[in-house]
């Protein structure tokens, strides 16, 4: 199952290197575009859930990875302000 990172700046200046086991994040996001903080959460939530979802089919377990990921991300988003946008920087393999 091909993985991939995708990188994002926070509306704080952050910069954090995500992990999904699936490329199904190039569904929901595009480097060079920026979302509003929940509008990004919501989306890296669907496509982590996703993601998670195609590793169980393929291998009978859900993918803690994802699922930590996704964590982090909610965790982060906390932490900005709520009309903050986080931008999507690249997409890594």
């Amino acid at each position: 199952m091909p993985e991939m990172h995708f990188h994002v700046r926070w509306p704080d200046g952050r910069r954090e290197a995500c992990y999904s086991p699936s490329l199904v994040v190039k569904d929901f996001l595009t480097p060079g575009e920026s979302y509003a903080v929940d509008d990004f959460v919501e989306k890296t939530r669907t496509a982590l859930n996703i993601a998670s979802e195609r590793v169980r089919e393929k291998y009978g377990f859900a993918c803690s990875s994802a699922l930590d990921q996704l964590a982090r991300i909610e965790a982060a988003a906390k932490l900005q302000p709520s009309d903050g946008r986080v931008t999507v920087e690249i997409f890594e393999p």
